[in-house]
Parts: C-alpha cells; structure tokens; sequence
C-alpha cells in the first residue's frame, strides 16, 4: 500500500492532489509530496532496506509512487568510495566519494530522478515523456522513456557537448536543441507542458522527479554504517539535488533508521554561474539570476527553480556556498583521476574543487568525516574538457630498444631500473 498522501506547497502549505502539478495555485511556489511517516515507521526497518535489491526501490515506502516500479531496476545503490590517496593529498582523515558517475544506464545521477518520474508518468496516464535539460537529463530520459516505450521528445540548449547529444540520441527520442540557454528551454517546454499535456520530468512531475535525489542521501547514511557524515559537498544546477538529500537525511531520523547530528550541506557551483553561492554571500533568500559563463555546462543553469530551497537547506544545517573557476574544475577532475581513479564531469570537478577550498579555509576540519558527491562521467565531455590539457601519446617503433631509448630521453631509465633490482 503507497505510503504517498499528497502534495504541499512548500511556501504556504496549501494542500493538492498527488496528480501532474508544479506549482500552487495560491502563491505559485513550488509543491512537494508528502508521506505517511507513521506508515513508514511500521513498514521499512534496516532489515527490509537490506533484505532488497540493490537499487534505488530499496526505499520505496519513501518514495512517490502508488504501484509497483517501472523502470531503474539497475539504478541507484552507486559505490561510495573510501578515497584514502586523495585525502592524504588534501590533508583529511575521511573522504568518501559518492560516484554516480556509474549509475545506471547513463552514468549519472539523473537516472535516480528519472526512474521515479518516469514510474509516476505512466501512474499518470503519460503517453508522451519529456525534458529541458543540459544533457545528463536528457540522456536519461531517452534511455528510461526507451524502456517504457514512451514516446520520447528532449529538448537541449543549441550547444550542448557532442557527447551528451549522442548520449540521448542513440535511444531515438526526438532531440530538439534550442538556441539560447537553458533557461530559455526551459521556459518553452514549459509552455508545451501547458498546452500539449505531455509529461515532462523536471516541470510538470517535478514534485515526483526530485523525490528520485532523495535516493542519494540515504545510500549515503546506509553505506556509512546507519550513520551521518559530518559534511556532504553538493553540486548545484537547478536546485534538485541538495536540499532533497537533506530531506532525505531528515526522513531517515523521522523514521528511525539513523541518529546522530544532521551533517553540514555545502553547496558547489562553477563561478561562471553562481547564483546560488552569490545569494548565500549576500545574505538574501532568493538567487539573483545570471547569465552562465563556464565550462561546466551540466550545472550552467542562470535562474534555478529550486535556488530558493539550496539557500534555505544550506542554511539551516550550517553550511555554505563555494564557486571554483574553470582552471580549479579541471585541476580537480586531474586530480580525482589521478588520485582515485574516477572520471568526474566539470559538475563534479566543480564540487570537489569546492571542497577542497573549504578544507583550505578551515570549514571541514582534518578530522571531519566528509562526503563529496560525483553525479556525472567524465567521458560524456572529455574532448571539450581534460582533452585538451592533456599530452598526447608518445609514439615508437617495435623494438626493445627503441623503447629503451625512450626512457633514457625522458629520464625515467634509473627509476625504472632501481624499481626492477628491488
């Protein structure tokens, strides 16, 4: 039996039917669905989380769907890594990456969103999926929309990556790019929302959409040990993310899963766009838009439509905001490669690069447990990204000694050497 009663508004509270709604019809503010707590207490303990397959229906009393899952069979339950090189780099004593960069089946952390929108869309009586997206979205769609046998329309910024527009396009949706920004694609579908009636992901079932983040914040309390960590690092783009891992911590005590203090939520941006960083060093509540400039194009979102929530979410829990430039993302993503082995996408070099800002500064001390969240893979842009820093491969012939002669020229043939005596 669904544990789903509803939707709220998260401004004034008025209350609304679990149908296709994005805003309140009394103050326009945005709606979010809500539980029978009392329910979920009697129905999901750690054993039953446990006793489930790994993916993200493993919370499925938390989750906002009436039957039974669609789709995401494989998505969710993403490795959360001990990184102990890269914490000796950075000075700390417990570093976990969050690495969805392998999430199931597009590499990043939409799939989790998707696969309750998608589950919720064909609740809903959708015949027609869709997105406004900067990539990641829109390959998830397709890919989930592909599963269902939905028809599928996605709709990206003109310039996107060439990797993520392949990425949507091998599952054969219809791949509409718009000239202008995001924000400008994602003020049309709105109005297409409106007038065809179609479902789109992350407007009119976005109350059920970003229910699918929460999934992250629990694996994160689970793979710890049933425990908080002291700081989660977050990247912000439109404002999904954050504050549902924080309301999925929250959940997590109100049901009696975990104890403990709440962590400290910090929000990453790249300083080409960095509404919400900018609205947390001014003291205001609600981010001023901008117009994005950086090569993190996955969070490049000028005006978030959940910016309001990352400011209040941030707050409360005592974190902060962070902005790295273009230079300190890629240096990040080398250095998460090089460290840990993860690729990361520039979102993800955008948070660790924030995080490590913040262990500078003295925020996340040396002793702090700290979480820092990857949600895309590296791969998806690499040739716009890293590819152009890197060196290209030295070439040789076939022989022994030609090989030989490479180490003595590039002075790795003592090294080497040394390394085979021992």
């Amino acid at each position: 039996m669904t544990t789903l009663l509803g939707l709220k508004c998260h401004l004034c509270g008025a209350s609304y039917p679990a149908e296709a709604l994005w805003v309140c019809r009394e103050c326009l503010g945005p709606l979010e669905t809500v539980y029978d707590y009392a329910r979920v207490r009697e129905q999901l303990t750690r054993a039953v989380v446990e006793s489930r397959p790994r993916n993200l229906w493993r919370y499925r009393e938390l989750l906002p769907i009436a039957g039974e899952p669609r789709t995401g069979f494989h998505s969710g339950f993403t490795p959360l890594v001990r990184a102990r090189r890269l914490a000796a780099r950075l000075g700390v004593e417990e570093l976990y990456i969050k690495d969805d960069s392998v999430n199931h089946p597009t590499l990043s952390y939409k799939d989790r969103v998707v696969s309750v929108a998608a589950t919720r869309a064909v609740e809903l009586g959708f015949d027609v999926f869709g997105c406004a997206s900067t990539g990641n979205l829109a390959n998830s769609v397709s890919a989930h929309a592909a599963r269902l046998g939905l028809e599928c329309f996605v709709f990206i910024p003109h310039d996107l990556e060439l990797g993520k527009i392949l990425g949507s396009a091998v599952f054969n949706p219809h791949v509409v790019g718009v000239r202008g920004t995001y924000d400008d694609v994602n003020r049309l579908c709105t109005q297409i929302a409106d007038r065809l009636g179609w479902g789109f992901a992350n407007i009119n079932l976005r109350s059920y959409y970003a229910e699918g983040a929460k999934t992250m914040g629990f694996e994160i309390a689970e793979q710890l040990g049933w425990r908080f960590p002291r700081h989660i690092v977050s990247p912000v783009a439109g404002g999904t993310l954050l504050p549902r891992i924080a309301r999925g911590l929250r959940e997590l005590k109100e049901v009696g899963l975990v104890d403990g203090d709440l962590p400290r939520i910090h929000a990453a941006q790249a300083a080409g766009c960095a509404p919400v960083v900018r609205a947390l060093d001014d003291g205001v509540e609600f981010p001023e838009p901008v117009k994005p400039s950086t090569i993190a194009k996955s969070i490049a979102i000028g005006n978030p439509a959940d910016g309001f929530q990352v400011v209040r979410t941030v707050r409360s829990s005592g974190g902060t905001g962070v902005a790295s430039s273009d230079d300190e993302i890629l240096d990040a993503i080398q250095l998460l490669a090089e460290t840990e082995g993860i690729f990361t996408e520039p979102a993800g070099g955008a948070t660790l690069a924030g995080a490590m800002s913040l262990i500078r500064r003295g925020v996340i001390a040396p002793e702090d447990s700290v979480v820092v969240c990857i949600t895309g893979n590296g791969y998806k842009t690499a040739a716009e990204t890293v590819g152009t820093r890197l060196e290209k491969p030295t070439v040789i012939g076939r022989s022994l000694d030609e090989f030989e002669g490479y180490l003595r020229t590039t002075g790795l043939a003592e090294g080497v050497a040394s390394v085979a005596r021992s």
